[in-house]
């Protein structure tokens, strides 16, 4: 039915490859999901005016930055220096790097980066002694670095709190010749509340960045202003689609994990977009999943599975979803009397109905909560087509 070894990652497969011929585990994306999902959320940001720079950490998958770049997007948001340089490296010609830029080692990995590729690069500031090194570093390399003002909550992570602090900042960044002060930027993420609550802080990122605009604090006429995870995505695009927003500033939303989604905190999330947004008609759609083999049938009523922590999220337990037994054509969907009732580093206990009839080579597609917990532990994964067919292994650069 399905046996396996993985093509030259990266590459096309050459001729039909059941994806229950390769080794398993394995990290599986289902193509027309996938190609659901980039459409969907491209015109989103295109329906509101904005545009999109996918957060590039759910996935690290150069692959798949390629394939939102030409469905549209605008840049790839990542996180660190190495991730920005593994996206340079890549040909992705605008990066957005949504963290503050610190220590001397990764500076130098941004300024090699900035030499060696014509890329369009930003990274946030939200204190005068960051601003005041990075400014110093980069005056001695004679390379010029963009910044965006990191607006931040009380509680939260980074990010200036006080009117107090972001006049100190501006004043630091416009007395440093190597810095360029380009726009603004916030996540809503971090703010433990509802929708007032983000509605509040994302007015506030709109009124500071007209604001510092109106006093002449950037050098560009288009500054940007940026915010979005993959939670509150509508109420930032609605937000930044206000006309003086709109007309200021270009407006750059970086959610990430919609490329995939998942089967629990980003579809609960996104259920809850749709009660907000009702004339959104189609949701995203899950395209990752883990297939595993199982391993034992020790008793009635419990089945072990070769899956585990070093191969799955387990913000929640995973979500058993279908399964291929030998002697059937076709998977069999598994309902609410499946469950995953512990996970450790490499078995999952399964809670089944005692009728089960699964055996040891029989094999379960698992749903999983949260994508990029579940990426970052693999270093290849499986594009597939409706009829599992692997179309291309592609490679992770964690």
């Amino acid at each position: 039915m399905f046996s396996l070894t993985y093509p030259q990652k990266g590459l096309p497969v050459t001729g039909p490859q059941l994806l229950t011929d390769i080794s398993l585990p394995a990290l599986v994306v289902h193509q027309n999901a996938l190609e659901h999902n980039l459409r969907w959320m491209q015109a989103l940001a295109d329906r509101y005016g904005a545009v999109l720079a996918p957060h590039g950490k759910t996935t690290m998958a150069p692959g798949l930055f390629r394939r939102q770049i030409a469905a549209g997007a605008w840049g790839i948001t990542l996180a660190t220096a190495v991730q920005s340089a593994v996206a340079a490296k890549e040909g992705i010609e605008r990066i957005l790097m949504a963290n503050q830029l610190t220590g001397r080692a990764n500076m130098q990995i941004v300024a090699d980066m900035l030499r060696h590729y014509q890329i369009d690069f930003y990274c946030l500031v939200d204190s005068v002694e960051n601003v005041r090194q990075l400014g110093q570093f980069f005056a001695a390399q004679q390379v010029k670095l963009q910044v965006l003002l990191e607006l931040g909550v009380a509680n939260g992570r980074c990010g200036c709190r006080s009117d107090e602090q972001i006049d100190a900042l501006i004043a630091a960044v416009q007395a440093e010749p190597a810095l360029e002060l380009c726009g603004v930027e916030g996540y809503e993420g971090v703010i433990n509340g509802e929708q007032p609550q983000i509605d509040a802080f994302i007015e506030r990122l709109v009124t500071v960045a007209l604001q510092l605009k109106n006093a002449g604090a950037f050098r560009r006429a288009q500054p940007l202003i940026t915010a979005s995870g993959s939670a509150w995505y509508d109420r930032v695009a609605e937000a930044f689609s206000q006309r003086q927003a709109r007309d200021a500033f270009l407006t750059v939303m970086r959610p990430g994990c919609y490329l995939v989604h998942d089967h629990g905190i980003y579809q609960q999330a996104q259920q809850s977009v749709l009660a907000r947004q009702p004339q959104l008609t189609q949701a995203l759609l899950p395209a990752m999943e883990i297939f595993a083999c199982v391993q034992s049938v020790p008793e009635p009523g419990r089945v072990i599975v070769a899956l585990g922590k070093r191969d799955i999220a387990h913000d929640d337990m995973p979500v058993p979803l279908r399964v291929w037994q030998a002697h059937t054509a076709q998977p069999q969907a598994l309902d609410n009397r499946w469950r995953t009732i512990k996970l450790m580093d490499q078995h999952l206990f399964l809670e089944a109905p005692t009728e089960h009839g699964l055996q040891p080579g029989d094999i379960i597609a698992f749903g999983a909560s949260h994508p990029c917990l579940t990426f970052d532990k693999w270093r290849n994964f499986c594009l597939v087509n409706e009829q599992l067919e692997v179309i291309e292994v592609l490679e992770t650069c964690f």
